[in-house]
């Protein structure tokens, strides 16, 4: 019955065009009077624009700790995608729901309020917390202004279970992923006098070698036993522009990169040694020929790792709910790391696989979304009287 019930759910889910450049506002509206109407207590967060928001819901007694189940509402883009039926139109097929967000993340969503409509909320020995945020995929932008206010309003969950697809596998670590665009405002001239402008790509490059610097340091701190493929934090230019001409000196390039750290020390080594080399030695290089030359960058998502701890609660419940009898860790980001930071003890662990995330005829298994409830319907059991 849970099952049928996902499955409902999960079509009006789909039904909702939530792609991260656009608007999340009809789904948190859905989202909030379907917990609403069982009872639920729910704050939104709005981002700058008051087109964006998260809904945090609350069951059960109103009580320090408690349990979170967490997903995002945002989807990526179909545009340019070779789809065989309506991304946005839920599609049963030998044992497959198609369509844009079942797998990432709409699937464990839609679980998690049959789940909700099953339970007897006055029998709840704890809070059992609902989050549901916007734009994950462009920098889990929506969890850090919803952590934020949690903090703020002195909201600690104990345990926090973000279903990501992970084939209901119990995922305690992952790395972090922070992304940064470098923009380079240079002195364009002609190429015949170099000395006489500030060439914005050649400082780019110079940057660029720093960063490959290092990449090479940061594979000698690979803590022992990393679990991670690689163990070391990686580094990754991702994209260069600059310039107009082959004999125009550039006045302008700009860097996209990003590094994902197995441990919050590199991250910070990186950003230091990077800040140095930019005010001690680039810039005065630069302003000496031209006062108005500047480097500066934008942090475009900056998303803490999951670190794997020894003692974990969220890994243990979960472990005993499914019946794994190990843990994991993956290479892509979750928003578990941010919930980590708040103080929750958090995992990841939800329906699907995430090689099906992002593709055209993105698919969630039947049979998985199945593992999910029945692990939600064990839950229940757990946290009822």
């Amino acid at each position: 019955m849970t099952l049928q019930r996902t499955k409902e759910i999960l079509s009006d889910l789909i039904a909702f065009e939530t792609v991260s450049a656009d608007s999340n506002l009809e789904i948190i509206r859905y989202l909030t009077d379907f917990l609403t109407a069982l009872g639920a207590r729910c704050v939104q967060t709005q981002d700058a624009t008051g087109t964006k928001a998260n809904v945090f819901a609350s069951l059960g007694p109103e009580m320090d700790g408690g349990i979170v189940l967490s997903g995002h509402t945002d989807v990526v883009p179909v545009a340019d995608q070779d789809w065989t039926s309506d991304p946005f139109q839920m599609v049963e097929r030998d044992g497959k729901l198609y369509g844009r967000g079942t797998c990432d993340m709409k699937g464990f969503i839609a679980a998690t309020l049959a789940f909700a409509e099953t339970l007897d909320t006055k029998q709840l020995t704890q809070p059992l917390h609902f989050s549901f945020t916007y734009d994950e995929e462009t920098g889990c932008l929506g969890a850090r202004n919803l952590v934020d206010d949690l903090s703020e309003r002195c909201i600690v969950p104990d345990i926090a279970i973000i279903g990501e697809p992970t084939e209901m596998r119990v995922i305690e670590g992952h790395k972090g992923c922070y992304e940064y665009t470098t923009s380079f405002i240079g002195l364009e001239g002609h190429s015949s006098a170099p000395d006489d402008g500030v060439n914005a790509a050649e400082y780019a490059a110079r940057y660029i070698g720093k960063l490959l610097e290092l990449r090479q340091v940061l594979k000698s701190r690979a803590p022992s036993g990393s679990p991670f493929e690689p163990p070391w934090t990686t580094v990754n230019i991702g994209r260069i522009s600059g310039g107009v001409a082959h004999n125009v000196i550039a006045s302008k390039a700009e860097v996209a990169w990003e590094m994902r750290p197995v441990q919050s020390s590199d991250a910070d080594l990186v950003k230091r040694t990077l800040s140095d080399y930019v005010k001690r030695t680039l810039l005065p290089e630069m302003q000496a020929v031209h006062s108005a030359a500047n480097i500066t960058q934008q942090a475009v998502a900056e998303v803490a790792g999951l670190e794997p701890m020894d003692k974990n609660a969220a890994r243990d419940l979960v472990a005993e709910l499914t019946g794994a009898n190990g843990t994991g860790v993956v290479s892509f980001a979750t928003e578990a790391g941010l919930f980590q930071q708040l103080g929750v003890q958090a995992i990841v662990c939800g329906p699907g696989s995430i090689t099906q995330a992002h593709k055209a005829d993105e698919y969630v298994e039947i049979e998985q979304l199945d593992l999910c409830c029945r692990m939600l319907d064990r839950l229940g059991c757990r946290i009822t009287a």
